[in-house]
């Protein structure tokens, strides 16, 4: 089975509702999440600060998933957060396993 790695990018805000949403889908049982700075982002307000610096404080959630189910939590993760300027990306995952 071919697996990818979803990373997704959004405002600190919804990271805990993205989280949410993670742990309720059947396709998802391997996931990370860590606060990051981002710089590029258009769409999302900036607080004075953060423009004087040109970046944002963003939460990064990598997602381990099955590629035949990459569509269907894309539209799940639409559905929910459309208009928050969330970003994404996918890549596959060569190897991955767990050591015992």
């Amino acid at each position: 089975m071919s697996k990818i790695c979803l990373t997704l990018l959004c405002p600190p805000t919804i990271e805990e509702q993205l989280l949410d949403l993670l742990l309720m889908s059947p396709s998802t049982t391997v996931f990370t999440s860590r606060p990051v700075t981002a710089r590029g982002l258009t769409g999302v307000d900036l607080s004075p600060s953060e423009q004087v610096m040109g970046r944002s404080l963003a939460a990064e959630v990598k997602v381990i998933i099955a590629a035949t189910d990459q569509a269907s939590l894309l539209d799940s993760i639409r559905q929910q957060f459309s208009g928050t300027g969330m970003r994404y990306w996918t890549g596959p995952v060569i190897e991955s396993g767990e050591i015992a």
